[in-house]
């Protein structure tokens, strides 16, 4: 399209050249030369715009993947042949500590003491472990290694993806932690209902005894149950087939009923407990069975962590248009140093001084992460 108009414009002036004819130039003008010139210019317009647009629909995906590169959370990192970046995206450079001295592949993973080999990677990709999981300061990082290829279908370079796992790692941590302490805190019930069971069956034993015997057991039972319906009820929150049923009451009531039924646990501890409704408070619309759970742990908790004689205070009040329940202890209370960690799951505040009160830290919380159960 585009030669073939030129060389016939450059035949036709041989010809003219060569014959020596005497045209008029205003035919030549507006003859075959001004219909090929025509042509030609078409031509050049139409190859233009089809490159224009090309050109706009190559810059508009480039800006769309550098746009989404830069605002990834993961890592991007890509390296030519030679070892050197092509393209890093701000989340690498901050997962992997990356200065601009740190500009090449084995510059970049010697120093976080990654033992990789590029050439491996491009040249032995089936043979090669392209995964990698590495500890920076308080972070982990996993690194996926993926060679790539030119045009030509030849090795260009290999490309690293790194993801912060921080919190996968934090979490397993915890459900491993988690797992531990519920096998500590069966085992020791266990291991005394078995010791007890064993003394009654293999000796006789007065009235007394025995009874005193069979309260132990009793205890070490409620113990457990206890535990278990904490982990049924955490297991049916997170799996959210709960169904709650919602209905209107006075929850100054409520509360004072809650304190009715730990009475005798504050009596054993000589415990001075005072109630107060501070408002007019209306009745509210929620699960009561729930409210009344989450009242009771609470109340027990501090219960359990206040010393003989000590002095527990309740307060129910309302403000503007929401009801609150204040629980006030002058027990062992919780160190500076782990307020910020009371809201995580199975987390128990120094595990020595709590595991012979019982617990497990369990909490629960809805979808939109208020507390189900504390």
């Amino acid at each position: 399209m585009i030669t073939a108009p030129i060389a016939r414009l450059i035949s036709s002036a041989r010809e003219l050249s060569d014959n020596k004819k005497h045209i008029d130039i205003k035919n030549i003008e507006t003859d075959k030369p001004k219909t090929e010139i025509d042509e030609l210019v078409k031509t050049f317009e139409a190859i233009t715009e089809g490159l224009n647009e090309n050109l706009n629909e190559v810059t508009r995906q480039k800006n769309q993947i550098e746009t989404i590169l830069q605002h990834m959370t993961d890592g991007i990192i890509a390296f030519n042949i030679d070892g050197n970046i092509i393209h890093i995206n701000p989340a690498a450079s901050r997962l992997l500590k990356i200065t601009s001295q740190k500009n090449s592949f084995d510059t970049i993973f010697k120093t976080l003491n990654i033992d990789i080999n590029m050439e491996k990677i491009i040249y032995l990709e089936n043979w090669t472990s392209t995964e990698q999981k590495v500890n920076i300061g308080d972070s982990y990082i996993n690194l996926f290694f993926a060679p790539f290829k030119d045009e030509n279908n030849r090795p260009a370079g290999v490309v690293v993806v790194a993801q912060d796992i921080t919190e996968h790692v934090r979490l397993d941590n915890m459900r491993k932690e988690f797992v531990a302490d519920v096998s500590h805190e069966l085992k020791t019930p266990l291991t005394s209902i078995m010791g007890y069971a064993e003394t009654l069956l293999g000796s006789e034993y007065d009235a007394d005894l025995q009874e005193k015997f069979l309260n132990v057991i009793i205890s070490e039972t409620v113990r457990m149950t206890k535990l278990v319906t904490d982990l049924l009820a955490l297991s049916k929150f997170d799996s959210d087939n709960t169904n709650w049923e919602k209905t209107e009451f006075d929850l100054g009531e409520l509360v004072k009923h809650c304190q009715e039924n730990l009475q005798i646990e504050m009596q054993k501890k000589n415990q001075k407990v005072e109630c107060f409704v501070t408002a007019n408070v209306p009745k509210v619309y929620a699960d009561k069975d729930g409210i009344e759970r989450v009242v009771l742990n609470i109340l027990s908790n501090s219960i359990k962590y206040t010393g003989e004689g000590g002095a527990i205070k309740i307060y129910v009040g309302f403000v503007y248009n929401d009801a609150y329940i204040k629980i006030i202890d002058n027990g062992i209370g919780i160190p500076e140093k782990d307020l910020t960690r009371i809201f995580e799951r199975f987390y128990r505040v120094d595990k020595a001084r709590t595991r012979s009160m019982g617990g497990t830290g369990l909490r629960t919380f809805n979808s939109k992460g208020n507390i189900r159960q504390k």
